[in-house]
């Protein structure tokens, strides 16, 4: 039939390789950090056990494969699972068959992923995780090589990241007085959660500059959104600039793959006559009715869709599936009580998302100390736990961690700003007491070298950038200046 040819959007080829490989990529990535962490803080001996969280909910609020069992074992499969999975799709093996393998091989993605996240409790209680489940289910439908990408699918993938932009603009403009006065980027960079190796080069930047900066925000996350959905080259342009202006947030800063993702799904709306443009390796011949379709003939519409009927009617049935769920997504974007990074269903699809509605204006850092000596007192000799992302040695400089998620050290810059008598907290000072081998493996540096320190207790420190002058003289990216005893002394009773 003639109509259903509009439904292929053969002449957006290079917008599928994108998407499909790059969210692959972030899957392999966010199963590798579960591989990583997850047992040391959520497993049998974690910090926050999954057995015990088990036990206090239903199965049915949260789906999850571990709902019947959980053990560290089976989680490792899991990872295992899901790392495996990716690196097929990023090497491309599924999508050189029908376009079921893809669909069942992202959907097998989503429902691993979304098994760890709904039982990571506050670990993984981040909007970059609903966001990669939703991304991952949405480009299940892009279907394979041997059809052309629906067209429905690639206007839901921008609406993904409109709601992600047009949301953390509104998030911004309705919270802190410093997003309407431009003067956000004078603490930004210096407060954000784990600074990145050029943070301390961006927050020395003239005010002026962080001025600009906030204003080119503001234009990319609420004007620009909306060109997403205009006709080609305008389209391509305004992904361009949404591209731009994350591809800076991440020289700037680490915000695991929240920002490489927005990146990805901007790519929804880039052409293959654009990209070509811009990077003639770009083939303009994917399909064969992509030349026709870039030279505005009408080939594929004599013949209607290229695409198998039954998989027409399932992308469209999750395409409708999708539009519905939509409903509270632009209800809230539209709110004066907008919600933050929320979730409207158990699975996690038509969330919600923005980020830093506020910016914190001073940075605290809590240290961990811990101390060999009988007794803790003024002579005791305090030794510092190092971690792997959040400052803490004045001199090192800070590391480049995205998309890798270090949730340890996010989790920490928390605390100062909630309270550090989080269940957690206290449980990962007994876990150093213990010198627990998997808890110190999360970590950059252990002062004892695997003994048990007989006292640990945490403190807390202002921390700012050194300026140029600052550095030059004391060799500090930081300066630190102490405040006080967040949490005394604590050591292990007698018997253990």
């Amino acid at each position: 039939m003639e109509w259903t040819a509009w439904f292929d959007a053969p002449e957006y080829e290079f917008a599928r390789q994108v998407l499909q490989r790059g969210i692959a990529t972030l899957y392999l990535v966010a199963f590798l950090s579960s591989l990583n962490q997850f047992p040391a803080l959520l497993g049998e001996r974690g910090l926050l056990p999954v057995p015990e969280f088990l036990a206090r909910f239903s199965p049915l609020r949260r789906p999850t494969l571990f709902s019947w069992r959980y053990s560290d074992r089976l989680l490792r499969a899991v990872c295992w699972a899901g790392m495996a999975i990716s690196a097929t799709l990023v090497l491309g093996l599924p999508q050189l068959g029908p376009p079921w393998v893809p669909l069942l091989a992202f959907l097998a993605l989503w429902l691993l992923y979304m098994s760890i996240v709904n039982v990571g409790q506050t670990f993984y209680g981040f909007g970059w995780e609903m966001l990669l489940l939703e991304a991952g289910f949405i480009v299940a439908f892009l279907g394979s090589n041997q059809t052309p990408p629906p067209r429905t699918i690639l206007i839901l993938l921008a609406w993904l990241v409109f709601r992600l932009e047009f949301g953390a603009g509104m998030i911004k403009i309705r919270g802190g007085r410093e997003w309407r006065d431009l003067t956000a980027l004078y603490y930004h960079h210096e407060t954000q959660p784990m600074p990145g190796p050029l943070s301390r080069q961006a927050h020395l930047l003239p005010k002026a500059w962080h001025r600009l900066e906030v204003l080119g925000n503001h234009f990319a996350q609420l004007v620009v959104p909306f060109f997403l959905f205009a006709p080609q080259p305008l389209a391509s342009v305004a992904a361009g600039i949404i591209i731009f202006t994350q591809l800076w947030l991440v020289a700037s800063g680490n915000f695991a793959w929240l920002n490489w993702m927005a990146i990805l799904l901007a790519f929804a709306a880039v052409s293959d006559p654009v990209a070509h443009a811009l990077v003639p390796a770009v083939p303009l011949d994917w399909h064969p009715a992509a030349a026709g379709t870039a030279a505005g003939g009408s080939a594929a519409a004599a013949a209607g869709s290229q695409a198998p009927v039954a998989w027409l009617v399932v992308v469209l049935v999750a395409t409708v599936f999708l539009v519905v769920l939509s409903y509270r997504p632009i209800e809230n974007l539209f709110s004066h009580y907008q919600l933050m990074n929320a979730a409207f269903n158990r699975w996690q699809l038509g969330n919600t998302y923005g980020a830093f509605g506020t910016v914190t204006k001073q940075r605290i850092e809590i240290a961990v100390e811990g101390t060999l000596s009988a007794e803790p007192d003024d002579t005791a000799e305090w030794r510092e736990y190092g971690f792997r992302g959040k400052p803490g040695d004045v001199r090192r400089i800070p590391r480049q961690w995205a998309p890798y998620h270090l949730r340890l050290d996010w989790l920490m810059w928390f605390l100062p700003l909630r309270t550090v008598h989080e269940e957690w907290f206290y449980a990962f000072l007994a876990k150093l007491l213990e010198a627990d081998r998997p808890t110190l493996r999360l970590l950059r540096h252990d002062p004892f070298d695997g003994a048990r320190p007989r006292w640990v207790r945490a403190r807390s420190y202002l921390y700012r950038f050194a300026t140029r002058k600052e550095f030059r003289v004391t060799g500090q990216r930081w300066i630190r200046i102490p405040l006080h005893e967040s949490i005394p002394p604590l050591s292990l009773p007698p018997n253990d």
